[in-house]
């Protein structure tokens, strides 16, 4: 199961190219499938277990060497915040912030095609990301208290680059499914959603509901399957929990394909 969750993570394209958003500059890197041979802690949120498939992926590339990771920045005893990752490439020092999204499009959500991208739950959105990674993130580098500790690595912040790795994978309407994205990666649109007046249209298809580091993998039929009878009883409680989980749906024909049912 690991190796399918690499997988996916490694298959799963950046929300956008070069730095066209925000001037955010995202890394690039391109690599290969390598079987995973590290030891990861089930337990660990998805975001600090994505950070391991990152710090595995960059040890793959012989131009590229980790200094250090999770680096808690604190002030008398405040942590003001974390730099992901610290790394040389082609012996050039990147300060790299880590970041693997669910966005859905919500056209009722503010005005461009950044403000429509919210989380399943509505309880973030892409916006706030971006703001947070301009405004709060990435900043901490150039801190004073940072700066003291980059000189324990013989690094001044001046010479350090910051870019960003962000990954998502976006759902669209149901409804608009064939929608263009004009400023994101349309690449990274990977299903859809649907809410519970929907739910009705699927009466004939099975599903299934990974668990939410499974939402990584590509959807496969070698699962337990159950029919919509039971699908439906499963969703009234996340319904009335307000909580949208991410299911796998197979079709009569067989197609299968990753659908958020919402609860909004």
């Amino acid at each position: 199961m690991l190796q399918k969750r690499y997988i996916g993570f490694l298959n799963t394209p950046f929300l956008w190219e070069s730095d066209i958003i925000s001037n955010l500059n995202q890394f690039k890197i391109i690599s290969k499938p390598h079987k995973i041979d590290i030891a990861i802690d089930e337990k660990l949120r998805l975001g600090k277990y994505i950070e391991r498939f990152v710090s595995f992926e960059l040890e793959q590339h012989e131009n590229m060497s980790i200094i250090a990771e999770n680096i808690q920045i604190q002030h008398n005893k405040t942590t003001l915040g974390e730099l992901d990752c610290l790394l040389l490439k082609n012996n050039k020092p990147i300060h790299l912030e880590i970041i693997y999204k669910f966005y859905l499009y919500d056209i009722s959500m503010g005005t461009t095609e950044i403000d429509h991208f919210i989380g399943p739950n509505r309880k973030d959105s892409l916006n706030e990301k971006l703001t947070k990674l301009k405004d709060k993130q990435l900043p901490l580098l150039y801190s004073e208290t940072c700066k003291t500790y980059l000189e324990t690595l013989h690094l001044k912040s001046e010479a350090i680059s910051q870019q960003v790795y962000f990954k998502a994978q976006l759902f669209v309407p149901f409804s608009n499914q064939d929608m263009p994205l004009k400023t994101l990666n349309t690449d990274c649109i990977a299903g859809f959603y649907i809410n519970k007046n929907q739910l009705d249209l699927f009466n004939d298809c099975k599903f299934y509901i990974p668990k939410k580091k499974d939402w990584l993998i590509m959807p496969h039929a070698n699962v337990k399957w159950v029919n919509f009878n039971e699908f439906e009883a499963i969703a009234k409680d996340y319904f009335e929990r307000q909580f949208s989980p991410l299911c796998w749906v197979k079709f009569k024909n067989g197609t299968l394909k990753k659908v958020f049912l919402v609860w909004w």
